[in-house]
């Protein structure tokens, strides 16, 4: 985003990226509280404006899973092992209410939990090199029929107290697939 200062921390009007992703996980009543996974040495954090029912955990680690990994075992004296965790990236800002709601209503209590994603809507190019010079061409143009972006998700049963190495409920290598999406126009070629 062409500054120093990390995507979450940017803002959006009076409020950062995170905190309007705060608010939109606040804005479900079902959502009894939010914790922040940051980094141990994180300097932007502390200046957040956050409402009741959320609170920072220096916890994260070197990935993803990792951090969430630790965010689950940071709330493992404060969640039952069959209450449901939603993750979030913190730098998403644009997940609706109707579709946070959507995500929990269709999740339920199943344990393999579930993933918010819309279809691609862009066509997606592969070249050779990072960035496409004048005198270079397109590899592939790969179909986006059966691509998604992911939005929000895993609510899911978590467990803190796995052996390690072994991954949180609703982390699976192999999600429930989407909805099929709905034909935008012809098919990219």
């Amino acid at each position: 985003m062409g500054s120093d200062t990390p995507k979450q921390y940017q803002r959006i009007g009076r409020c950062t990226l995170l905190e309007h992703s705060v608010r939109a996980l606040m804005s479900d009543p079902r959502v009894a509280r939010v914790l922040i996974v940051v980094a141990p040495a994180d300097p932007h954090a502390a200046a957040l404006a956050l409402p009741s029912g959320v609170r920072l955990a220096p916890v994260g680690g070197s990935s993803r899973a990792e951090s969430v990994r630790n965010g689950l075992r940071a709330l493992a004296g404060e969640i039952d092992l069959d209450d449901r965790v939603l993750v979030h990236d913190a730098a998403r800002p644009c997940l609706s209410a109707r579709d946070l709601t959507a995500l929990i209503d269709a999740v339920g209590l199943h344990d393999a939990g579930g993933l918010l994603a819309e279809p691609l809507s862009d066509t997606l190019k592969r070249v050779d090199g990072a960035v496409l010079w004048a005198n270079q061409s397109v590899d592939i143009t790969k179909p986006i029929v059966d691509l998604y972006n992911a939005q929000a998700g895993v609510p899911a049963a978590p467990s803190a107290s796995r052996p390690s190495g072994t991954r949180p409920a609703g982390t699976t290598s192999k999600p429930a697939p989407p909805p099929a999406p709905k034909p935008q126009g012809n098919p990219p070629k």
